[in-house]
């Protein structure tokens, strides 16, 4: 009888409810082992910067703390960045599912009215800052599967409701990255997705079906491209194409073979004076093994080992499900993303020109990955089993579902 009249007298009183259930399951506090991983890899990544461009920069701009200068000013915009991701409330990427990716599409159609830097479209110039779309479609493209998946749950398995509209989103995206071009973004993109529907629980079936169906493409990418072909074969054989597409990379291989185990030491680095050009882009990891050896490296690998660790975590911690995806979105791009770029470091794939994240030198790169950074804060500071009352706001839960929350709770 007590519970059949709190019931009928909810709806007037929810916000004791959500107060009481507050008070009893309060929010964890920010990861520190997730933060202070992140300040670690920053930390290493600036001092390398430094010690990778000093020459460089004294000679071009007659000022050796030239892109040092500049990578402070990014991470400050970085951190501001990091501080709205974990201190917003998330769910409104979930009510700004659509906006963020129709202007993500926008701006990656947008590029293609740019003029070429390097022989491609990347870049929306804005006087003297430029600014990457595809940083922005990778946030975009997370958020939209996450808020998919999190609505069609059980449907997830079916074919047509639950696969093939994330993948017609995903290769809509790639299309425009290809078109620009960036084989190593529309990569991660794609795994990513596939990544996403097998965790919410997509037929492996429709996986393998997907991956079968892009082969060709990808063949027909590598094949009928020219340079793309040529930097193929560079990687079989280095060798042959030593003053042109393996250049770098045969450069990165003697810088990381004359460091051993500890290192020539900070600063000391040989290759850095003009025989490794854009060493703190995609090859940061070629310096760190020469000044710092063997050991430097390992510890780059535990950083992002630690890094996946917390970010999984956070994703099983989540508070919703629509956080849980987020959190998984952005912990396997950043997971990826760094696969790849020690693979092209190492030799063990070919050049994709991916940077390494919150390592490598960047601008738009390094402030959107902090800002993804401060996500995962925000996810992994909620309580491993949300507060019902905290959940009547989910987006998506029904009115049945409100009543029986309350009714449960005053009981």
């Amino acid at each position: 009888m007590i519970a059949e009249r709190l019931a009928a007298d909810a709806p007037a009183r929810p916000a004791l409810a959500q107060q009481a259930l507050a008070v009893d399951q309060p929010e964890r506090p920010y990861d520190l082992w997730l933060l202070g991983t992140v300040l670690a890899m920053l930390s290493l990544g600036t001092v390398e910067i430094y010690a990778s461009t000093a020459s460089a920069a004294f000679d071009k701009y007659g000022d050796p703390t030239y892109f040092l200068k500049r990578q402070i000013v990014f991470l400050g915009l970085g951190g501001f960045a990091m501080w709205i991701g974990a201190t917003f409330d998330y769910r409104r990427l979930y009510r700004l599912t659509y906006p963020l990716l129709l202007l993500a599409l926008g701006l990656l159609a947008a590029v293609q009215a740019m003029p070429a830097i390097n022989g491609a479209r990347r870049w929306i110039l804005l006087g003297p800052l430029s600014f990457q779309p595809v940083e922005l479609a990778k946030l975009a493209l997370i958020t939209y599967l996450a808020y998919s998946l999190r609505r069609k749950e059980e449907r997830v398995k079916s074919f047509t409701v639950g696969f093939v509209p994330h993948l017609v989103v995903c290769s809509l995206m790639m299309g425009l990255l290809l078109m620009q071009p960036d084989l190593g973004s529309s990569i991660i993109l794609g795994v990513t997705t596939l990544a996403m529907l097998f965790v919410a629980g997509a037929r492996i079936s429709y996986i393998v079906l997907a991956v079968l169906a892009a082969a060709p493409v990808a063949y027909q990418l590598v094949v009928g491209t020219p340079w793309r072909m040529q930097r193929f074969m560079a990687y079989f054989n280095p060798e042959a194409f030593s003053s042109r597409e393996a250049y770098q990379f045969l450069q990165a291989r003697l810088a990381i073979g004359s460091g051993g185990l500890t290192g020539v030491g900070l600063g000391e680095s040989r290759q850095s004076l003009g025989y490794m050009p854009e060493g703190h882009n995609d090859f940061i990891l070629a310096p760190i093994g020469e000044e710092l050896g063997f050991i430097g490296v390992a510890i780059v690998l535990v950083l992002f080992t630690i890094l996946l660790w917390r970010g999984v975590r956070a994703a099983l911690g989540a508070r919703d499900i629509f956080g849980g995806y987020l959190a998984f979105g952005v912990t396997m791009m950043f997971a990826l993303q760094a696969l790849l770029n020690v693979g092209v470091v190492l030799g063990v794939v070919p050049n994709k020109g991916i940077t390494l994240p919150l390592v490598s030198y960047g601008g738009t790169s390094l402030v959107f990955t902090m800002f993804l950074i401060g996500l995962l804060l925000n996810v992994g500071r909620r309580p491993l089993f949300a507060p019902r009352g905290r959940s009547l706001a989910q987006p998506g839960l029904s009115a049945a579902r409100r009543k029986r929350a309350r009714v449960r709770v005053v009981a």
